[in-house]
């Protein structure tokens, strides 16, 4: 009898050993999430936020230009970045690469996102379907192309192109503003039936809710096969070896262009960003699941059960 109850207690031992080596250190319970002002990194955010929090870790979003983000990861002051888009973003994140002063994950959150100029249907209907066709009309476009916020890769591609006079550009001007500007300035000019030239990417809802093309023959400017990219996560450069957690759900969590542009819809309709993704989790519990496969709470418990339960269903 002695033996038996000395063996269940090693056992419950053990147990609680295992317990506590599965729980992260206490210093990684504080995840700061740096947040560029993109729909679709605010939505993909929002995701791991929810699932975070409710698995018991606190989450502050830090909003920043991406330069500024990158820099909060190399200083220490932020721990991850979910929207580090490639190519459109190399040029900034290239002197931290270098430096070993940041760590972009392995495999990328979205592998069929793509960002390059586009028009409105009736524009390219009209003939301007490439890039060598911009210059051709000039006049009908005011001599403008309309950009995203000042410092963004998509920005200086197309300040460098007007530098270099590439595809007869020399003589055009950027209109810089942010996501929001950008959209309302395209918009007006599809009611007015208006010509316009603008930075166009998906996941994003205006391909949902704008008939647009992308423009092709861009020679690489936004990357090869006409502005194909990815979007991947961006940490701290020791941070999954400190925080192996929270960085495996990280890994787990991948989306498409299609779920993510579904995503965007609500958060630009001015829902908020954390309600929406308690919402698609709610809505689609598939996903739910294999973002935290071989996921714990803070805690050591399993993930997955625990964020069912604290959402509801």
């Amino acid at each position: 009898m002695k033996k038996l109850i000395r063996h269940i207690s090693c056992g419950v031992l053990m147990l609680s050993s295992t317990a506590l080596l599965a729980a992260e250190p206490a210093a990684c319970q504080n995840v700061r999430m740096g947040v560029v002002n993109w729909t679709d990194v605010i939505a993909t955010s929002a995701v791991a936020q929810v699932l975070l929090q409710n698995m018991g870790y606190d989450v502050k979003q830090t909003s920043a230009a991406q330069q500024i983000v990158f820099g909060g990861l190399r200083d220490g002051r932020l721990d991850i970045f979910l929207g580090y888009w490639k190519p459109a973003m190399d040029k900034n994140i290239a002197p931290f690469l270098a430096a070993n002063q940041v760590k972009v994950l392995d495999k990328p959150s979205m592998s069929d996102a793509q960002a390059t100029l586009a028009v409105p249907d009736y524009v390219a209907a009209g003939g301007l379907k490439t890039f060598g066709d911009i210059a051709k009309f000039k006049d009908k476009l005011g001599g403008k192309i309309y950009g995203i916020e000042p410092g963004t890769g998509a920005n200086t591609n197309i300040k460098d192109m007007i530098a270099k006079n590439q595809f007869g550009l020399g003589g055009f001007q950027l209109v810089e503003s942010g996501e929001a500007g950008m959209l309302a300035a395209v918009q007006r000019a599809v009611k007015r039936n208006e010509w316009v030239v603008f930075v166009g990417w998906t996941p994003h809802p205006m391909n949902i809710n704008m008939k647009i093309d992308y423009l092709t023959g861009s020679e690489d400017v936004f990357g090869p096969q006409e502005g194909a990219a990815t979007v991947s996560v961006v940490t701290a450069p020791d941070y999954a070896q400190r925080c192996p957690n929270v960085s495996k759900m990280l890994s787990n969590l991948t989306f498409t262009a299609a779920q993510e542009s579904q995503m965007m819809v609500p958060i630009m309709d001015r829902k908020a960003p954390d309600d929406v993704a308690k919402q698609w989790l709610k809505d689609h519990p598939e996903d739910l699941q294999r973002w935290l496969a071989g996921v714990t709470t803070f805690d050591g418990k399993d993930a997955a059960p625990a964020v069912v339960a604290a959402i509801g269903k």
